[in-house]
């Protein structure tokens, strides 16, 4: 089995209050977990209403798989009409037995 994790930073350059932050972020949040069937949650700056991170997993049998899909869901907020700068982003794949 593996676990795939994707941590990703935004900026919300147009920003002006969290609760503007939070309809971007439930947008985002709500189309990636229909479309890729993945989980993803908030994980870092609640409380700046321009910055948020957040983490993105995929549980697989298949390492490749589980790159593919985290690969396609950064994709996805990357050429998304989302208002939100992607300042940066790493994936990491972990090997559970």
């Amino acid at each position: 089995m593996n676990v795939g994790v994707c941590r990703v930073k935004l900026r919300f350059p147009e920003n002006l209050s969290l609760k503007g932050k939070r309809q971007i972020l439930k947008s985002i949040t709500t189309r990636l977990r229909s479309k890729f069937n993945v989980s993803v949650a908030e994980v870092d700056d609640h409380e700046l209403w321009q910055l948020a991170t957040l983490g993105i997993c995929c549980v697989s049998n298949n390492n490749r798989y589980t790159n593919e899909v985290l690969s396609k869901a950064m994709d996805f907020i990357v050429n998304g009409r989302f208002e939100v700068e992607i300042l940066n982003y790493e994936i990491e794949i972990l090997p559970v037995s």
